[in-house]
């Protein structure tokens, strides 16, 4: 059977639709979900995409992390589902304490949009298990409220128990505590990152790379490795 990722759709979503488009070039059936509802459809995985939910009011996410459906988010979060937060969504995540942390006005106070190069510092998560350690991606970012936060404590176990998903390599666009992009849970079924890994998945439209222009598709390995967890879940 084909595999089925929900993407949930908040008001003020940008970027639920490239998301869908994600799914559907990884080779599993997207379908949408709305914020208002309780009823996950019987997906497999889910994915929190990136905009300005509820016009980041409060704080970013602060406002989707008590949205009706993040009550189906968290439960099927506990019971092993894969998760995936991007940009807006990893502020729902921290904001939901599915992830944790926080994240605030980047430290120079401007938007900011660039290609950004990651490392993958755990590749042993639904989301990243196509990847390994070390390895250098590039995926575009965009976000005006991306800086981690955490206290020591929590700093100190996030590294002690290798939950940084990613890093920035090269700059420190929002200033990050410890160069975070992302971050998993210690099951490895929620992953957020401030990155766009679906802005990256169809040659002609991803980032530059010194093969050619716009020919980066370093985000697609994220929906396959979700796809391939769950193949061997099933198997």
């Amino acid at each position: 059977m084909t595999t089925r990722i929900g993407v949930i759709t908040f008001p003020g979503s940008l970027d639920d639709g490239d998301a869908r488009r994600a799914i559907r070039l990884a080779g599993a059936e997207p379908v949408a979900l709305w914020h208002g509802s309780h009823d996950l459809e019987g997906v497999d995985a889910l994915v929190l995409p990136g905009g300005f939910s509820y016009g980041d009011y409060l704080r970013a996410g602060a406002i989707a992390a008590l949205a009706p459906i993040m009550a189906e988010v968290k439960d099927a979060a506990a019971a092993g589902m894969p998760i995936l937060g991007i940009c807006n969504g990893f502020q729902m995540l921290v904001e939901a304490h599915l992830l944790p942390g926080g994240l605030i006005r980047n430290a120079h106070q401007q938007f900011i949009r660039r290609d950004q190069r990651l490392r993958v510092e755990n590749a042993s998560t639904a989301w990243t298990s196509q990847f390994e350690v070390g390895q250098e991606i590039t995926i575009p970012l965009k976000n005006a409220d991306g800086g981690y936060i955490c206290s020591a404590e929590t700093l100190a176990r996030i590294e002690g128990e290798g939950l940084v998903a990613f890093r920035y390599v090269g700059v420190n666009p929002n200033g990050s505590l410890d160069d975070i992009a992302g971050l998993t849970n210690p099951a490895g079924n929620v992953v957020g990152l401030m990155p766009h890994p679906e802005h990256a998945v169809e040659p002609g439209f991803g980032p530059n790379t010194v093969a050619a222009m716009r020919s980066g598709i370093d985000g697609l390995a994220f929906f396959t490795s979700a796809i391939a967890s769950l193949t061997a879940a099933a198997a």
